[in-house]
């Protein structure tokens, strides 16, 4: 790669990174795997950024290749079998880890939980509109389907994350409520 193509990709790289890492543990609901499929993410555009740096839709481009990696990851035979009983612990400071962070938020832990039952289009939809805020026709074009095709999936994604929090809701409901 030129010079001026590797310094323009590192640009690129180092702005990108953080929000990629984020959807990622979005999808995936674990941190060292997410960044993971982040550098997996960056590493493909690399190879391709001779073809790509000149689209307008550079972030669009990211994270469609993101979504693509996490599924091609879901679908590898270990990745199936595999069964954790436990995290694996470690010694860190939980003041920089953002995984300490988002399980001392207890609606970001809800959240992150209800996420990681969806199904892997409703989940990728709903990160896409809701966490990233893209636009119907960004996610569409995120996702390679119709904008209709988003509404849908985003809709029982909702629909679904509501029936699983549901139960989970510490608020009361009018009827438990004694009010005259």
């Amino acid at each position: 790669m030129k010079k001026p193509d590797e310094s323009a990709f590192r640009e690129f790289a180092l702005a990108q990174a953080p929000g990629l890492r984020r959807v990622a543990y979005l999808l995936c609901g674990e941190w060292h795997l997410a960044e993971d499929l982040m550098q997996d993410a960056l590493l493909k555009i690399y190879r391709a950024w001779s073809r790509v740096r000149e689209t307008d839709r550079l972030g669009n481009y990211a994270r469609r290749v993101l979504l693509r990696v996490w599924l091609d990851e879901k679908r590898k035979p270990w990745r199936r079998r595999e069964h954790r009983a436990a995290p694996v612990p470690e010694v860190a400071d939980e003041t920089l880890d953002p995984a300490a962070s988002a399980q001392r938020n207890w609606v970001g832990g809800l959240v992150r939980d209800g996420l990681a039952e969806l199904p892997p289009k409703q989940r990728a939809a709903v990160v896409l509109r809701y966490f990233e805020e893209l636009s119907v026709a960004e996610t569409a074009e995120v996702l390679g389907c119709s904008e209709g095709n988003v509404k849908s999936q985003t809709a029982r994604g909702l629909a679904a994350l509501g029936r699983i929090l549901a139960p989970l809701d510490p608020t009361p409901t009018r009827h438990e409520v004694n009010v005259p």
